[in-house]
């Protein structure tokens, strides 16, 4: 039977799993929207198309399928250009769909064209370096090889964005709907097989080590090995602590939770990276600016390395490793599991994690080294609220990063996804937009008051839908890093940082949302009943003086 090109498109992406499509209808994307319409796809209209590339990033981190978004030509298209690098940079399956001109006038300067010709936009340029694929599609015989192409590597172990560009006549082309039976929507089985050996070769270092440290990423997280993960660790007396991204890869509340590593974390996991560990366990994370400590060669200074990860360009791009293992890390870690049980490896001394982290704090503190004094403790005060309030669970985003790093103890019950990749601010509230579009736990959308002005306005795309959202809006009049930083190293020159905020009451009540404002610990005790926070759309805004700052370097 023939069909639009542009009903191929839809029905592509549903063969994909596809649910919510995020993005903004122009002109030269009309026929594909026209398609949506009969589809069992949601569009969802957003404010900005940089925010439908966030939306459509949160939905695929939270789902493991794709996240989808789609706009026009032209700026359409330009304006996803970070959204897109951020899901280039996470390893996220995000497919952008874009309208273009009409072929025939390619080159002739056509509105909003970006074919390359003529001096126009070229958006194959523009996107060449962000994508894992993309496509200008100028003729349908080659349809099939494109959509093929497209799924391979949306669906691949280490998936990133396609984009694909589509013109307006194309769209509007009749071809044969088996062109979709040529597809191959399975996802490749390209995971690495595990050798026994490297089993082995795990086993006998973990075996001859005395105080063995466990650093755990993401990769944990993906590969749904939390719970291999803390066979492990309480088998063996192993304490386990977790790179930004991998908070929540093993409960922090549990007792050899050493809580996160970095450089904007409170520094007990370093000093018993420093202190006591003989043997390093990286799995599924990378040595990257914050985990490295800014990449810093004494960090692993006589001690041995096992890497664990599925994408071979992680292993042994900073440090050389005693063992280096390209494995997916669910299946590396159940054969351990089961190889720990089956040569009944002893288990180490039994280490008091909360002794250590308590004689390091006083440490900490006689150095000077607290990270955060008593103006931030009605901060600290809401995280434990949180862990409280939600014993089943939420779901957070944040853009934030520091408080959450310390204070935030993650379980396995929740998800937690720091704005990491191109740490691009704006980021947290489109992407929890995009998550609770399927997820059913309450979700939270962290930012400070800069990047909140960057994506305010997509809080009425959670109120246009009634999707749950709750915002928790730290405010300091001022883009606090880089006040932190002109405080720390440039003799308190402030520029371009402070700025006067909107009332946020009032702007709440515009929305139509609630809104509390906290300035102490006791003022959280309301904050259950007067919110919904599964169903409603919230705003916590939390006053933080401008003149508090977290003490530590990032050294820019």
């Amino acid at each position: 039977m023939k069909v639009q090109v542009s009903q191929i498109l839809v029905k592509f992406l549903e063969n994909l799993g596809v649910k919510c499509i995020f993005g903004i209808p122009g002109s030269h994307i009309l026929p594909v929207y026209d398609g949506l319409y009969d589809s069992s796809i949601q569009s969802v209209l957003v404010k900005h198309e940089q925010a439908a590339a966030f939306m459509a990033g949160g939905h695929a981190r939270v789902t493991g399928g794709v996240g989808a978004c789609i706009t026009t030509a032209g700026p359409g298209a330009t304006n996803l250009v970070t959204g897109i690098a951020s899901a280039y940079t996470d390893n996220l399956p995000v497919i952008a769909i874009t309208g273009e001109a009409p072929t025939h006038i390619f080159g002739k300067g056509g509105l909003q064209e970006s074919s390359g010709e003529g001096g126009s936009v070229d958006q194959v340029a523009l996107f060449a370096g962000i994508t894992r694929y993309h496509k200008l599609i100028e003729r349908t015989d080659y349809l099939a090889a494109v959509l093929n192409q497209a799924t391979k590597h949306l669906l691949s172990g280490t998936p990133g964005p396609v984009v694909l560009s589509i013109p307006f006549n194309l769209q509007k082309e009749m071809v044969d709907d088996s062109i979709l039976d040529q597809v191959a929507f399975t996802r490749p089985s390209n995971e690495p097989l595990i050798s026994g050996q490297y089993i082995e070769q795990s086993l006998a270092l973990i075996d001859q080590a005395r105080r063995p440290l466990i650093i755990a990423g993401y990769g944990c997280i993906r590969a749904g090995a939390q719970e291999p993960l803390g066979n492990i660790s309480e088998r063996l007396n192993i304490p386990v602590t977790t790179s930004l991204k991998g908070k929540g890869a093993i409960d922090e509340r549990s007792a050899l939770s050493l809580g996160s590593l970095g450089v904007t974390s409170g520094g007990y996991a370093l000093r018993y990276l420093e202190q006591e560990t003989d043997l390093v366990l990286m799995l599924g994370a990378g040595f990257n600016e914050r985990t490295s400590y800014v990449w810093d060669n004494n960090l692993l200074a006589g001690k041995k390395l096992i890497q664990v990860d599925n994408n071979a360009q992680q292993l042994e791009k900073v440090f050389r490793a005693d063992l280096a293992v390209q494995a997916d890390l669910g299946a590396y870690l159940q054969a351990l599991d089961a190889g720990v049980q089956q040569q009944q490896l002893a288990a180490k001394e039994p280490v008091d994690i909360a002794a250590f982290i308590k004689t390091a704090q006083q440490e900490i503190d006689n150095a000077g080294e607290t990270i955060f004094n008593a103006q931030f403790d009605h901060v600290q005060a809401f995280y434990h609220w949180l862990e409280q309030q939600f014993p089943d669970g939420l779901v957070m985003f944040d853009d934030n990063i520091v408080f959450a790093q310390n204070f935030y103890r993650v379980s396995v019950k929740d998800r937690f996804y720091p704005n990491t990749g191109i740490s691009s601010l704006g980021h947290a509230i489109p992407a929890a937009i995009g998550a609770a579009c399927t997820v059913k736990k309450p979700i939270f959308a962290v930012v400070g008051d800069g990047g909140f002005h960057m994506c305010a306005m997509e809080i009425m795309t959670a109120v246009n839908y009634n999707t749950p959202l709750n915002v928790v809006l730290f405010n300091n009049n001022t883009m606090g890093l880089i006040r932190k930083n002109q405080h720390q190293h440039y003799q308190d020159r402030f520029i371009d940082c402070d700025f006067i905020n909107p009332d946020y009451t009032e702007m709440a009540k515009s929305f139509g949302i609630k809104h509390v404002r906290v300035e102490n610990e006791q003022e959280l005790s309301g904050l259950a009943e007067s919110m919904d926070f599964l169903n409603g759309i919230n705003l916590i805004e939390i006053m933080i003086d401008q003149d508090a700052y977290p003490n530590y370097s990032s050294r820019r």
